[in-house]
């Protein structure tokens, strides 16, 4: 156990440092990436001597000193220089399927498993100066070991983009343990995006986490084609087709999770960026009461769904969370007595019970096509995915105006501007008034990790107070995430909703019916109907201690 101590903890346990002194460096770290040690070293804390010393004794880490040591050439071989400078490693012997590793970082237990994956031997990290490591790759790594690697990163990819579907061993291919790698500590982190965008001399990997996106580690650009390539063929693309956007679709189980993967390829400069989509189908379903909905929107919002017929849109851009929410308010209203049929540009997740149909273009079933078929079905609530252009938007009013309960999207800033949205697309002002009843515009805001939730006076010269029309002498308190390992030292973790609920009532429906522009909708809603904006939704939950007024601030 003692072996996946933090190096931290160690530190405190022998007074090389103590708390404050590591809180200090941690807010450091988490502003510029920096291996810890090495903020501890700049900031004259302690030496990097004390570090290898303290180590060696409490873990039993070799330590090792480069300027006597003769790293074995076919060492070299297994990891790239850009690598080894990447990572501040070098190998220094090879034994078996045993490769031994000088690092500045021996407990940098991501490293170690990109350095398993990528060489497919067990690792024996030995620790050194950071120092002399950089000395050493600069000595040993000639320009002919830097070729002679490169070469064979270029043979897997050539292996790779042919392969063989009867070989046994092509789950052992370090591409395809690259790819499985990447995959799997995605899934890992719940991340819903993976970006590989190539570069000049490395290929970029970023994660989006909580609706931001993060940088891991990236890997030679030598390998990029055999990874798109592995990636295409997993997904069903055309490994040939190099200059043109594609899309594929793959399916694994992955950390015994059913994941469903959207591919998207596009050619750029460097070579083709690849962003995949992850959907985890394993995952449960959020009921209403868990997205984030203050009280009173809640209230608002079941109300709206137990109406028999009539349109609900909820709006907001790609990515905010509102086929979330319209699967959690169908799982709310589904029953036996009930027919709900939806389609979807792809169906997300399955809902038992509910008549799924997913948008198939090659085939020439798009919204409009499929609405008009699911209107002969004797639907008594539908559900479509987007209304993107006049003809759907039509025959979604056209239903909800027959005596069914439709629900569907829209891609606009708030909630008064999806009534002039429709109006925009052509759709009679009359039929708009009659037919929506309600709108929800949505973001996602990131909540305040539990772990590490402080509370915090906003100081009276901040950007909070400005956004709050607070004076500097009022005192305000709020909260935030410090950073902690639950977190991934964000100080957040999750998110949830920040809403706004319109009422169609019939003062606003008159001003549908004038053509009144969405910010006049908009201020009338807000001194005569009790309606409470996204901003002021999204302040109260950062008083409430849910999320920070700067996410708020980013969001709204």
């Amino acid at each position: 156990m003692l072996r996946f101590k933090r190096l931290g903890e160690i530190l405190i346990e022998n007074k090389l440092i103590d708390q404050f002194q590591l809180e200090e460096a941690l807010k450091v770290q988490k502003r510029s990436g920096k291996r810890l040690g090495k903020i501890l070293v700049e900031m004259g804390f302690l030496t990097e001597q004390d570090i290898i010393n303290v180590l060696e004794f409490q873990l039993g880490i070799k330590q090792i000193k480069l300027a006597e040591t003769l790293p074995d050439i076919e060492a070299l071989k297994y990891i790239p220089k850009n690598l080894a400078s990447k990572y501040q490693v070098i190998p220094i012997a090879e034994e078996g399927d045993l490769l031994v590793v000088a690092m500045a970082d021996p407990l940098d237990i991501m490293v170690i498993d990109e350095l398993r994956l990528r060489t497919g031997k067990r690792i024996k990290s030995v620790i050194a100066t950071e120092k002399e490591i950089t000395e050493a790759i600069d000595k040993f790594y000639s320009a002919k070991t830097a070729d002679f690697t490169k070469k064979e990163e270029t043979a897997a990819a050539v292996e790779l983009e042919i392969p063989d579907g009867d070989a046994v061993s092509v789950d052992q291919m370090p591409i395809v343990r690259l790819v499985n790698s990447i995959l799997s500590e995605a899934v890992e982190v719940n991340a819903s995006d993976i970006h590989l965008e190539p570069g000049k001399r490395e290929v970029r990997v970023r994660f989006r986490i909580d609706g931001l996106l993060r940088e891991i580690r990236p890997f030679p650009l030598a390998s990029h084609n055999s990874v798109v390539s592995r990636i295409k063929i997993m997904a069903g693309m055309d490994i040939a087709e190099k200059r043109l956007p594609q899309d594929g679709r793959i399916q694994q189980n992955l950390k015994n999770r059913e994941i469903d993967i959207r591919v998207s390829s596009l050619p750029t400069v460097y070579g083709e960026k690849i962003v995949m989509r992850l959907l985890d189908r394993s995952t449960r379903l959020l009921k209403l009461g868990e997205l984030g909905f203050s009280e009173e929107a809640l209230k608002s919002f079941r109300q709206l769904i137990e109406q028999p017929f009539g349109m609900i849109l909820v709006t907001g851009p790609t990515g905010s969370g509102k086929t979330t929410t319209l699967y959690a308010a169908l799982n709310e209203i589904n029953s036996v007595s009930k027919n709900i049929v939806t389609i979807e540009d792809p169906v997300e997740y399955v809902l038992p019970g509910i008549n799924q149909v997913s948008v198939n273009q090659k085939a020439g079933l798009n919204f409009a096509v499929g609405l008009r078929s699911i209107l002969r079905q004797d639907p008594d609530v539908i559900m479509i995915g987007e209304i993107r252009d006049v003809e759907t938007a039509k025959i979604a009013v056209r239903a909800a105006n027959t005596g069914h309960l439709v629900f569907s999207t829209l891609h606009t800033n708030d909630a008064p501007g999806a009534l002039t949205r429709l109006l925009d697309m052509g759709v009679e002002p009359y039929l708009v008034a009659t037919t929506v009843i309600g709108v929800v515009a949505q973001r996602l805001a990131r909540r305040i990790c539990n772990s590490c939730r402080q509370e915090y006076t906003v100081p009276a010269d901040s950007e909070e107070r400005v956004f709050l029309g607070r004076s500097a002498e009022e005192k305000i308190r709020l909260y935030r995430g410090t950073g902690c390992k639950f977190c991934g030292f964000t100080g957040y973790k999750g998110r949830m909703a920040v809403t706004e609920i319109l009422n169609v009532t019939s003062s606003i429906k008159r001003m549908i019916v004038q053509k009144n522009h969405s910010e006049a909708i908009r201020e009338h809603a807000l001194s005569s109907e009790g309606f409470v904006s996204m901003k002021e939704d999204g302040i109260m939950k950062a008083f409430r201690g849910l999320t920070t007024l700067e996410e708020i601030m980013r969001i709204v």
